[in-house]
């Protein structure tokens, strides 16, 4: 089983429904236990409404785990997902004002640092949920790129996925390819060609060791901006999942200054996105 435990922070919202319809879709797909989170007050009013929520969906509060928190959303969620070994916490993106783009708000980039869950964002959850029928995972040259190609090919066989698009990023393609002095078009392609089928090849090795059978998987080399090329790609194919791999909960000096990869992606999400937390890096924390 890839989620044996799905946790959802939910607040009463007009979008509480559609979070908990999506959510317990995925705990139905994936015979998960659910948790549910709320930082916020906690009384008759609030219990009522909870209830209510729960029996749109033939649930009952002793049917799931309920956690009311207080205090700093971030810590308190994130206490929560620990304390109850959740495998996936659920979350909704926010809409910035006026704009039809989608972005990851400050509280959830804190949990999105510091999760040691897989940590999945909806951009439009709906009260009818689908399956995920366009996966866009990423295969970039990480120390997790198996775990996350593993668990996005899980998912796309569980979900019965139409496609799952594996698309690579090369962060010096361009830098080579610019550092190619006097060379005839013919072998500036016969180069380019050879780099792309270079990487190809690499990403076929990642997969021949992961179990795909039946899966319909369109392999692709991006070259540019790191986490804006795949987001691009990934509206480009009206993708309805992008997977990503979890960002290093200490981040480099340079990562400080400029903006982490993932920062293009939060910005501005492309449809909804997967974080990916590691199963194998836990193992070697806990190790």
């Amino acid at each position: 089983m890839l989620f044996r435990k799905i946790g959802l922070a939910i607040a009463f919202s007009p979008r509480a429904e559609a979070l908990l319809a999506e959510t317990v879709r995925l705990k139905n797909l994936w015979r998960a236990e659910l948790v549910l989170i709320h930082v916020g007050q906690h009384g008759q009013a609030e219990q009522k409404v909870l209830e209510a929520l729960l029996g749109r969906h033939n649930l009952t509060s002793q049917a799931v785990t309920v956690c009311w928190r207080s205090g700093k959303p971030s810590e308190q969620i994130l206490k929560a997902c620990q304390e109850e070994g959740v495998d996936l916490l659920v979350a909704g993106a926010l809409q910035q004002e006026g704009l039809v783009q989608h972005y990851v708000g400050s509280i959830a980039r804190r949990i999105l640092r510091k999760a040691n869950c897989s940590v999945l964002t909806l951009v439009q959850p709906s009260v009818n949920p689908k399956p995920f029928d366009n996966i866009v995972v990423s295969a970039d040259d990480h120390e997790t790129v198996h775990d996350t190609l593993t668990i996005a090919c899980r998912l796309a066989l569980k979900e019965k996925s139409k496609w799952l698009h594996v698309a690579r990023e090369v962060k010096l393609f361009g830098l080579t390819m610019s550092s190619v002095d006097q060379v005839t078009e013919e072998e500036y392609t016969q180069l380019r060609n050879t780099l792309i089928e270079t990487e190809v090849d690499n990403v076929q090795r990642l997969l021949g060791k992961i179990n795909h059978e039946g899966l319909k998987i369109n392999i692709r080399i991006l070259a540019g901006k790191s986490g804006f090329e795949i987001a691009q790609f990934a509206k480009r194919k009206q993708a309805d999942l992008l997977i990503v791999p979890a960002p290093p909960k200490r981040l480099r000096l340079l990562d400080r200054i400029f903006p982490h990869d993932l920062e293009y992606i939060f910005a501005d999400l492309p449809c909804n996105v997967l974080v990916v937390s590691s199963p194998t890096g836990k193992e070697r924390k806990h190790g």
